[in-house]
């Protein structure tokens, strides 16, 4: 072993050493004033520990594009940074939530998902991957100009912002109920551990951590299943008696007595998660860094079978919470849908099926977190302050460090105050959909498409999208859609988006750019 390579691994260790004896440390603190479930406990210090050391030992080891890893991905590193980046906190707890909750007709974001990595393989992974681009805004600035670009920026950097906040607010829910500590403690040394890491290694530490992450994702809430359905309780009985409390609510397929006014919500949701799905840096970052066109098409097919199955657990464990009868427990069932995953995994499995349960929802949240923080940094370092691939090694990932702990603290404080986690999941697409989605379409396909066409469609779409209010922010519509209650009896975002792409077009072609 060389000098150098054993000061690396030196490094490493004290490193490794310090977030353990801090985590230590602070369950201690936590545990003199309260109650902390120390196997638990130890269970999420070691499995922190592991991913700290995966990542740093693998960024330092590539020290070289925070951004892109040179564009060297391969297929089977690709599909499963992609896949944990969307299989996410707010994918597992937020499908076993609305399973519980409202019924498999609301589940709508496992396959929107899919869906939308589908479409982004098939349509839009080859020209992009093709035209060298760096981020996602890329093309909208060559399109659009840098200047309008800036304003493209923000819908983007608030979809991660949400996102990251949303997935954090669910590992705090989870630590809150198996480990005995507050939610807000928990959201802390999360984000903590993932903006250190993200910080120091980058794009290959964040891709590297997705492959453990993702394992320890699927083996954990296998086991939980399996532990769950050992017993007398067996899938179909559980299946049949969700059926019978829930009724058509329970199928994964709209119907129209079921939906009533609310049908117009789920066909705007619906076409939300597979079109606003597609215009992320988190997606393109992974199709920009793969190492040929072919596996940035690849990756994305495969992520869409993975993303379905990857629901599969949530789903059984929602449908559980429903069908246990938890007076017969001496329990009160859980306060609130939120809960329902932490809930089942801490009073329906053995302590260390608990245990493996947490790491596995911990997972999910620190491999979406990691890989959101990563890419709102690299769209303000590369599309806002301008820092090219030319300073990579100097001015560019000294910045990009700079920035993943900003945005990191940002998203930190704002998932302290949110309390509802799919909700704030699908409105971080919201905006995405309407104000992204038909510029970066545009900007691909259409060689007409200009500034003016560009402005004209956001500022419409802006106005049609805010116009139908936000209930979970409260704020209600000051356009008079036609309403049934409190239900707009219209795909108001989708309405929102179209306009959008029709402005863009029709704008372009009335008012060309002169050459």
């Amino acid at each position: 072993m060389s000098s150098l390579t054993k000061n690396h691994v030196g490094k490493i260790a004290w490193q490794s050493a310090i977030v353990a004896v801090f985590l230590l440390v602070v369950g201690w603190v936590i545990d003199y004033t309260g109650a902390v479930r120390w196997p638990a406990y130890l269970v999420m210090v070691f499995f922190y520990v592991v991913i700290f050391v995966v990542a740093i030992g693998v960024g330092q080891q590539r020290d070289s594009d925070h951004i892109l890893a040179n564009k060297s991905l391969p297929l089977w590193m690709a599909v499963f940074t992609m896949s944990a980046t969307w299989v996410g906190g707010g994918f597992i707890n937020g499908t076993a939530e609305y399973t519980y909750s409202s019924g498999l007709i609301w589940v709508q974001a496992p396959w929107g998902y899919a869906m939308s990595l589908l479409l982004g393989g098939l349509f839009f992974a080859r020209p992009m991957r093709r035209r060298g681009y760096t981020t996602m805004l890329d093309p909208l600035e060559e399109a659009f100009g840098k200047k309008l670009n800036l304003i493209f920026f923000v819908p983007a950097l608030m979809g991660d912002v949400f996102w990251t906040a949303a997935i954090l607010v669910a590992l705090g829910t989870t630590f809150g109920i198996i480990l005995g500590i507050s939610a807000p403690i928990g959201i802390i040394l999360s984000a903590i551990v993932v903006i250190l890491y993200t910080s120091i290694g980058g794009f290959w530490s964040v891709a590297a951590t997705d492959v453990v992450q993702m394992i320890m994702l699927m083996s954990g809430l296998v086991l939980v299943v399996i532990a769950l359905f050992s017993g007398e309780r067996s899938i179909l009985s559980t299946w049949i008696d969700y059926r019978a409390q829930l009724g058509d609510a329970a199928l994964p397929w709209p119907n129209r007595a079921v939906l009533g006014s609310s049908w117009a919500y789920w066909i705007d949701i619906s076409l939300l998660l597979m079109l606003g799905g597609i215009p992320w840096q988190v997606y393109f970052q992974r199709v920009l860094a793969s190492k040929t066109e072919r596996v940035a098409v690849r990756l994305s097919i495969f992520s869409a079978f993975v993303c379905v199955v990857a629901a599969i657990p949530s789903v059984m464990i929602g449908m559980v919470g429903v069908t246990t009868d938890w007076s017969t427990l001496g329990l009160a069932g859980p306060n609130s849908g939120a809960e329902i995953l932490p809930y089942v995994i801490q009073h329906l499995t053995p302590s260390i099926i608990s245990a493996v349960g947490l790491g596995a929802v911990a997972a999910a949240v620190m491999s979406s977190a990691d890989s959101s923080i990563l890419a709102a940094a690299s769209l303000t370092t590369f599309n806002v302050l301008s820092v090219k691939q030319s300073d990579q090694q100097g001015r560019q990932k000294a910045l990009m460090r700079k920035l993943i702990w900003i945005i990191g603290i940002a998203t930190l404080l704002l998932a302290l105050k949110v309390t509802s986690i799919y909700a704030l999941w699908v409105l971080c697409s919201d905006f995405v959909y309407c104000l992204l989605f038909p510029a970066l379409v545009t900007a691909l396909f259409d060689p007409r498409a200009n500034g003016r066409g560009a402005i004209a469609g956001f500022t419409a779409a802006l106005i049609l999208r805010s116009g139908g209010g936000e209930a979970s922010l409260g704020i209600d519509p000051w356009i008079p859609y036609p309403m049934d209650g409190e239900s707009i009896l219209l795909p108001f975002r989708t309405l929102a988006m179209l306009a959008n792409l029709v402005l863009i077009m029709a704008v372009s072609r009335i008012w060309p750019d002169r050459h």
